[in-house]
């Protein structure tokens, strides 16, 4: 019978340690190589993908080897265009569309000058004829209203009033009430428009307002010139 040898190895805490040491070791260098193998292909794609500026080349001249400028008169004008046959004078008139075969070659059109000298045309009738004149209004429109409040020396003054109308409903009812209407008054001192605040009731609220567009007042002043400006206006309805 065969006898199978067995060797015993010695293996305890001394080489442990050892070989934890020695591998620890090459672990950390590994790691470290690792790293810093991807921190160069980072740096290295960003610097393989950042594009070259362009080199600018600047040549300075002096001013006596530019030469001297090119002539107004050069050869590459345009050639004079001679006429062979005398020009015809160009008619003055209303244009008249006329098929292409009758269209004379020396036909010439007319300058505005031309037509000046000629004067207005006068219209077809059974007279003499009669100048046409074409007249458009002018319209001039509104300024928008001023803002709500407006800086003024003076202020508006009423020198025309207007009482409103007390409503038969409300006077039957026995209804009273203030309402205070806000108007725009203009560089006249005419009231543009109006504008209710506050009211008792609505039953006064048209009244107040067919009452304030009939004012008239003095214009606001600031430094002497008239403005816009609102202005609020109380109207109290008071049964007598």
């Amino acid at each position: 019978m065969a006898e199978i040898a067995i060797e015993i190895f010695n293996y305890g805490a001394y080489d442990l340690k050892k070989n934890y040491r020695k591998y620890l070791s090459r672990a950390g260098a590994l790691a470290v190589l690792l790293h810093l193998s991807a921190l160069g292909a980072y740096w290295g794609s960003i610097y393989l993908a950042t594009e070259e500026e362009p080199t600018r080349v600047v040549r300075i001249l002096k001013y006596s080897e530019l030469g001297p400028p090119p002539s107004l008169t050069s050869a590459n004008a345009p050639p004079a265009i001679s006429v062979a046959a005398a020009a015809v004078k160009p008619s003055v008139g209303i244009p008249v569309a006329v098929p292409d075969a009758e269209v004379s070659p020396e036909q010439t059109i007319a300058t505005q000058e031309e037509m000046a000298q000629v004067g207005p045309i006068l219209g077809e009738g059974d007279g003499g004829g009669v100048q046409q004149v074409i007249e458009e209004d002018i319209q001039i429109e509104d300024e928008g209203p001023p803002p709500d409040f407006v800086a003024f020396d003076k202020p508006p003054v009423p020198i025309k009033q207007a009482k409103p109308v007390y409503p038969d409903i409300a006077r039957k009812a026995g209804l009273q009430g203030t309402v205070i209407v806000k108007l725009w008054i203009d560089k006249e001192g005419k009231v543009k428009r109006a504008e209710i605040l506050k009211s008792d009731s609505d039953v006064f609220n048209q009244p107040a307002i067919d009452a304030a567009m009939q004012f008239v007042f003095t214009p606001a002043l600031q430094r002497d010139r008239p403005v816009p400006v609102w202005l609020s206006m109380p109207f109290r309805f008071r049964l007598e």
